[in-house]
């Protein structure tokens, strides 16, 4: 079993390199779909913010799997 602080680790570089996907994908996806001057800056802020709500949604699931196996273990 992992300890919260190895989740969330593991989580958070999980959702890093997500994050640089998505931030790279933004340059190609955003004008296909009419989204068109963006700042830099603009970027990095959707990106942020997509990426501290992906590290919650992340930590949270990883936490409940790993609640959902030590009830499986107690119970055996």
């Amino acid at each position: 079993m992992q300890s919260r602080m190895h989740s969330l680790f593991e989580s958070s570089l999980n959702v890093l390199v997500g994050a640089i996907v998505a931030f790279t994908s933004q340059y190609i996806v955003f004008p296909i779909v009419g989204i068109h001057n963006i700042s830099l800056e603009t970027h990095l802020e959707i990106t942020a913010w997509f990426t501290l709500i992906s590290v919650a949604r992340s930590y949270v699931i990883r936490r409940w799997f790993n609640g959902l196996h030590l009830r499986s273990n107690n119970a055996t």
